[in-house]
């Protein structure tokens, strides 16, 4: 009994940790967010997949956005490009990622040491670059890059400023390890091309997030002239990642609840066996209560509040050691966990009850013994 509660406490106290782990790098995206991509994009292990290069996504499909969508707070146009990166000696590969000034706000991005480029840089194309914390240890050690020119294919660019530690996205994308440089430069300096890749669009209110992406879609598809034909871009609602992960986690936790509950079932047989095993050796017992007046209501719960008692302890160590390896679990290995105190008194409770229904079948049996029989067994 104390193993079944303790699981049951220990896994959802997980399964809650877990999600709000899920919702917090969900959140740390930005807030309000929906995401353009070009193309169909799926998920595969986590990480998003396009299955073609797709060009149809324009800078103008930023502005008619921000300017036709009133919803819509505003928008930052992106696209990258995995390139080599070099620093006198030291060099490396990581993705060149162009986006405006607009992606700060957007997407919650902040500098430790320096600072971000502003619409002007972006405007004139100019070469400067925010690094990653990554980029920054792996290139510079411990000297501090603002100031200094790395080259990132066989461009120069002035490093102006080093990201704060973001840490892994929810699709898996490791944020520190990035570069981050004016839309313009990207498309007209680096790749030259004319289209983007990915659109982060804020909206004013969270609960406009559906409406703004239904008029978001319609918009699209008239300035893609799309007509009878599938969409050719893939909208990502923020609303509906954070519902379906709140759900994916919430099915998770129930089933791993469940399967801790079983350990109460198999304490339930336990206190079976041990109630079966105290009427067989108290039957003199039973009968010399009967004899001398006891009902059999009385024998039925006296019986019922042993079997009770010994659930509830069961219980009632089973959610300290929960509780106690949730705290240790928490602190020593870093996990993201919460305690549930609805699974704590869920599982006390529980415990209590299958008490109470493992308890009936010897209690019943206990009060059905007569005087006279249980008195000659001994």
């Amino acid at each position: 009994m104390t193993i079944g509660v303790a699981s049951v406490v220990v896994m959802v106290s997980m399964g809650r940790g877990a999600q709000k782990h899920i919702l917090d790098m969900i959140h740390n995206m930005g807030t309000n967010l929906i995401v353009v991509n070009a193309g169909q994009v799926t998920l595969v292990g986590g990480r998003e997949r396009q299955a073609a290069i797709v060009t149809t996504l324009r800078p103008a499909d930023v502005t008619a956005i921000a300017e036709h969508v009133v919803s819509v707070a505003d928008a930052a146009p992106e696209t990258s490009r995995s390139m080599n990166v070099r620093w006198e000696s030291e060099n490396m590969k990581t993705d060149i990622v162009g986006v405006t000034p607009a992606a700060f706000r957007i997407r919650k991005i902040e500098t430790k040491v320096g600072r971000i480029f502003n619409s002007f840089e972006n405007d004139s194309a100019q070469r400067v670059a925010v690094i990653g914390s990554v980029i920054a240890e792996t290139l510079f050690h411990d000297e501090n890059p603002v100031g200094h020119q790395i080259r990132i294919g066989l461009a120069p660019f002035e490093v102006v400023g080093v990201m704060t530690t973001k840490g892994v996205d929810a699709t898996g994308v490791d944020r520190d390890d990035r570069i981050l440089i004016p839309l313009e430069t990207i498309m007209r300096r680096l790749v030259r091309t004319f289209f983007i890749q990915k659109i982060h669009i804020q909206v004013k209110n969270f609960d406009k997030l559906n409406s703004a992406e239904a008029e978001i879609r319609n918009l699209l598809r008239e300035r893609h002239r799309l007509g009878d034909k599938p969409d050719d871009f893939t909208i990502q609602n923020q609303a509906t990642i954070v519902e379906t992960e709140k759900e994916a986690t919430r099915t998770l936790t129930i089933l791993v609840g469940s399967i801790a509950s079983i350990s109460l079932l198999v304490g339930g047989i336990g206190i079976l066996a041990v109630m079966l095993t105290a009427f067989r050796e108290r039957r003199k017992e039973i009968g010399l209560r009967r004899a001398v007046g006891a009902r059999r209501s009385d024998i039925r719960t006296q019986f019922l509040l042993e079997s009770l008692i010994f659930a509830g302890l069961g219980g009632f160590f089973g959610a300290f050691f929960g509780i106690l390896f949730t705290i240790l679990a928490s602190a020593l290995g870093g996990w993201n966990i919460i305690i549930s105190w609805v699974a704590t008194f869920f599982g006390f409770a529980l415990s209590a009850v299958v008490g109470l229904i493992f308890g009936i079948y010897p209690a019943s049996k206990a009060a059905r013994l007569e005087p006279i029989e249980a008195l000659r067994s001994e």
